[in-house]
């Protein structure tokens, strides 16, 4: 099959924080280099989310003056608030160090994105929105650069009118900013046991909506952060709620995918937060206006990979650069891609990568806070005691927590209680339900293309899957995507394959690791507004 072959001096997947703060650098110092970035979603953003909050000094130096010119929602953080929460009411608590937003914005960062997107194209940046990255092209075991999905595959793999076979993207080095579990990363760090000598990487689901509530209620700037009720003791997790201005506020729920117990709903989880006393009068009488989910890189310093490899290098969350203490990762994503771009600038290869990134302000701030994140393993009090000790010695520590994949830690139904530890309630703030909830997040596939959620061994599901898990997948995704469908006496795995927001916890979460998420056809998936 003839395909169309373009050259680069550097391909970067993801138009993200640190794929389009690479391109923008590495643009700087030398004009001249020839940068193209890919981007799966249908426009630059489209599928960007996080809280977020973010630390100033990267763009400070990214974007000289950029307070000037900021992006839409940018809003100054004005007041931290720290509470632990019971079913019926809460305390507060002192703010963790590492959460004082002192100096910090709130930001939407789609906005951000599209709007660090404009300034990459106006230094002579080529990116090209709704075009994935499918798989990696290899020659004598380096990577010389990537193949974008094919477009115009029927759901049966047939050729439909309009066929147009993926492009290759050949490059001197390609950089991977694809964010957490990006599918060529996956591939790559499998090929090149880039994971050997490392913990296995840990994840979050993270859940987000953004609100539009009566006036009187917000206060901008004002950032709240929970933990305790509804989860369990033992997982890992919490909520933010982030005031911004036109009567908006920003909320979110996230929870450990390390959790032991199959029956864990998160997305369930985060509405019967939002039924809190100390939230539901800020929304009672206001409308959602958008949300969204996505897997958050948890594992920290001890699960990051080898980041360099023949030919490529990992950087941001495709590698796991996530401050999890602080919950920020834009400002370390933007790090790795501008130290990323210092060393291809200098000298067209990816050799000596690691070491830099390692020894690096950010390799530094993730083996500090390396141990925190780890201890709320053994409960919140004990984590949050462990977590005073971590800051206190500013990680010191003689010792390093480990870590075990997430799928591993899910333990079988017999193992635990007959009630599960979260049960939920009855609701009445929207969404109502999954299926809403994905509305909300304007997503779009077209029905007919070849599934992306690759069942390896479907036999597993109603077999052991089903006996001994419960089929998780039905609660763990937030999408509704796994749907068990009985007919005739007989039980079938329905994958409503078009909901997908591409959180990736399927991936992640599976205890058969027989789920494969794989990219979809260019433009698909979330079109996330002011998320």
């Amino acid at each position: 099959m003839e395909r169309d072959v373009m050259e680069y001096d550097v391909v970067i997947v993801g138009a993200g924080p640190a794929g389009l703060a690479c391109a923008m650098k590495l643009k700087q110092a030398n004009a001249d280099l020839a940068v193209c970035v890919l981007e799966k979603g249908s426009f630059v953003g489209a599928h960007a989310l996080a809280g977020a909050v973010i630390e100033p000094e990267p763009l400070d130096e990214l974007v000289p003056g950029w307070r000037d010119d900021p992006p839409e929602i940018c809003v100054p953080a004005t007041k931290d608030e720290f509470l632990k929460l019971s079913e019926s009411g809460g305390m507060k608590l002192p703010t963790p160090p590492q959460m004082n937003n002192h100096g910090h914005y709130i930001v939407s960062l789609m906005n951000m994105m599209g709007w660090l997107g404009e300034k990459a194209e106006a230094l002579g940046v080529e990116i090209y929105p709704g075009f994935p990255a499918a798989e990696a092209l290899i020659e004598n075991d380096v990577v010389v650069g990537v193949r974008t999905g094919d477009m115009g595959l029927a759901k049966d793999g047939s050729h439909k009118d309009g066929y147009t076979p993926g492009m290759d993207l050949r490059a001197k080095v390609t950089v991977l900013a694809e964010g957490a579990r990006g599918s060529v990363s996956k591939q790559l760090i499998k090929r090149y046991k880039l994971a050997d000598g490392h913990d296995p990487q840990n994840y979050s689901i993270g859940l987000k909506e953004l609100w539009e509530v009566p006036e009187g209620r917000v206060e901008p700037g004002k950032i709240v952060h929970t933990v305790g009720w509804p989860l369990p003791n033992d997982v890992y997790g919490g909520s933010f709620l982030y005031h911004l201005t036109d009567n908006r506020v920003a909320l979110g729920y996230v929870v450990g995918l390390g959790y032991d117990d199959p029956r864990l709903r998160p997305f369930e989880m985060f509405q019967q937060w939002k039924h809190h006393p100390s939230v539901k009068p800020l929304l009672e009488g206001g409308k959602i206006l958008s949300a969204g989910a996505r897997a958050i890189v948890t594992g920290g310093w001890q699960s990051l990979p080898t980041t360099e490899m023949p030919g490529a290098i990992l950087i941001g969350c495709a590698a796991g650069t996530l401050n999890v203490p602080k919950i920020k990762g834009v400002h370390t994503a933007m790090r790795s891609g501008m130290l990323a771009a210092d060393h291809l600038a200098a000298k067209l290869e990816s050799t000596g990568f690691d070491a830099k990134l390692r020894d690096s302000v950010v390799g530094k701030e993730l083996k500090k806070v390396r141990n925190i994140k780890p201890g709320f393993k053994k409960g919140l009090w004990f984590g949050m005691f462990n977590a005073a000790w971590e800051t206190a010695t500013v990680g010191l520590s003689p010792w390093t927590l480990k870590s075990k994949a997430d799928w591993s830690q899910t333990k079988k139904l017999a193992e635990l209680p007959a009630e599960p530890s979260f049960v939920e309630a009855p609701r009445d703030l929207a969404p109502k339900d999954r299926l809403a909830s994905v509305y909300f997040a304007a997503t779009e596939h077209d029905e007919d293309q070849p599934i992306h959620l690759k069942v390896i061994e479907p036999d597993v599901c109603f077999t052991k899957c089903e006996q001994e898990y419960g089929n998780p997948c039905t609660r763990f995704c937030p999408a509704g995507v796994y749907e068990v469908v009985e007919e005739a006496g007989d039980k079938r795995l329905q994958i409503n394959s078009a909901n997908c927001v591409h959180c990736k916890t399927c991936d992640i979460k599976d205890p058969y690791q027989v789920i494969n998420w794989v990219t979809p056809e260019g433009g698909s998936g979330p079109n996330y507004q002011n998320l």
